[in-house]
């Protein structure tokens, strides 16, 4: 009974955890505006969750395995997909391809996905309980 839960919780679980990694990832973007020649980070969220998904399926992520001890290493990785870096419009003569319209942008639109992933998942948990109790 358990893992058929489990598995009807497990999207939105992998979902709120990719959602979660991303948001401290914009939000470090944000806190170095300032910073000379940081580079601003991202996460594909799409190709993260498609690489969860295959591995919760048992199917093999489409990510290059690690061969030998020089290859990076992604264990860092969030849900087996590589943080990326964005691409810039407009740069800064320090180096620093923080936007801070488009960090906001992204922060506010996911931090939104966030909460609507954390609605549905608690009226998925209503409508079992409300299964459950009759």
């Amino acid at each position: 009974m358990s893992s058929k839960v489990d598995d009807y919780l497990r999207f939105h679980e992998a979902a709120l955890s990719i959602r979660g990694q991303r948001q401290q990832m914009i939000a470090s973007n944000i806190a170095n505006a300032d910073t000379p020649n940081y580079k601003a980070r991202d996460i594909d969220f799409s190709a993260a969750m498609n690489n969860v998904l295959q591995r919760n399926a048992g199917q093999a992520p489409s990510e290059l395995a690690k061969t030998a001890p020089q290859h990076l290493d992604t264990q860092g990785a969030v849900g087996g997909s590589t943080q990326l870096y964005r691409t810039t419009v407009q740069g800064n003569i320090d180096g620093n391809t923080v936007d801070m319209d488009v960090e906001r942008n992204q922060f506010t639109d996911n931090a939104l996905r966030y909460e609507a992933s954390l609605t549905i998942l608690n009226m998925q948990i209503r409508n079992m309980l409300s299964a459950i109790q009759g």
